[in-house]
């Protein structure tokens, strides 16, 4: 099995680099203009419900609209998710509130993480389902043309690419502890070649990490040999201790500094 350090790692942060890039020419794919799609007004949306007598069963997300006829039994009337037929309901399919309040397209207050929810079910529809045409409203004018709105949502989804990538380069430098814990023993926290589904070439040892922000450290595993991740080019000298000195990381109390595994008795 290979092993994720060093030339691996570089490897694995160069991917994800690259899937940001493709998924930002993505998005500019989704947003640019077309000419084999329909303009709807809210209202005539709203007609697409699955009823009798109805013209059709669409849903719409962040404007775009699909067809969602062969779903029927999950947006069909009385169907669990009824109710973002015929509107365009996105806040709802992060929050999970359906009722009329909540049914609605206003995301602006959605974080960077959840706009990749978002995301996510785009693609879900892209998919699976037949694109229709594009609401004229928040997302899209009389144009079918991006309103700044939309141009707001695709830099917060790029923007929480950016984390992902970041918060992937960081628990390869600092990957999560196996952890464990039974009322009869109390917790132990322990590394391996493979704690927190990172795969590498070391083990470390268990250490806090304290992240600004955050109420409580969580347990890292912190590799003890060679140079230090962010060690400069032009700063070759250093004291072999790997990340140990990193000054966002704490020891455990009654832990061997050096012990790979961390036992916490109640």
């Amino acid at each position: 099995m290979p092993m994720l350090g060093g030339r691996g790692l570089w490897l694995c942060l160069a991917a994800a680099a690259v899937a940001v890039a493709v998924m930002a020419t993505r998005l500019m794919g989704w947003w640019s203009p077309r000419a084999d799609f329909r303009l709807f007004i809210p209202e005539e949306l709203a007609r697409y419900r699955g009823r009798p007598g109805d013209p059709g069963l669409y849903l719409a997300l962040l404007g775009r609209i699909y067809d969602v006829s062969s779903g029927r039994k999950h947006y069909g009337p009385g169907a669990h998710y009824s109710g973002f037929a015929g509107r365009d309901a996105s806040r709802a399919f992060v929050t999970g509130d359906y009722s009329a309040a909540g049914l609605v397209d206003d995301v602006s207050d959605l974080s960077p993480s959840e706009m990749l929810t978002l995301q996510n079910w785009l693609s879900f529809y892209e998919k699976n389902y037949e694109f229709i045409g594009r609401v004229i409203g928040r997302f899209y004018g009389e144009d079918g043309l991006p309103t700044p709105e939309l141009t707001q949502v695709d830099a917060m989804i790029t923007k929480g690419l950016e984390a992902n990538k970041q918060e992937l380069k960081e628990k390869q430098k600092f990957p999560p502890c196996n952890v464990e814990w039974s009322s009869a023993r109390g917790s132990r926290f322990w590394c391996s070649q493979q704690s927190g589904g990172v795969i590498r070439d070391w083990i470390g040892v268990p250490r806090k990490l304290f992240k600004p922000g955050a109420k409580e450290p969580h347990c890292v595993c912190v590799r003890t040999t060679g140079p230090p991740s962010d060690q400069t080019p032009d700063n070759p000298t250093h004291r072999n201790r790997g990340d140990l000195d990193h000054p966002n990381l704490g020891e455990y109390t009654g832990c061997p500094p050096l012990a790979i595994t961390c036992s916490f008795p109640l």
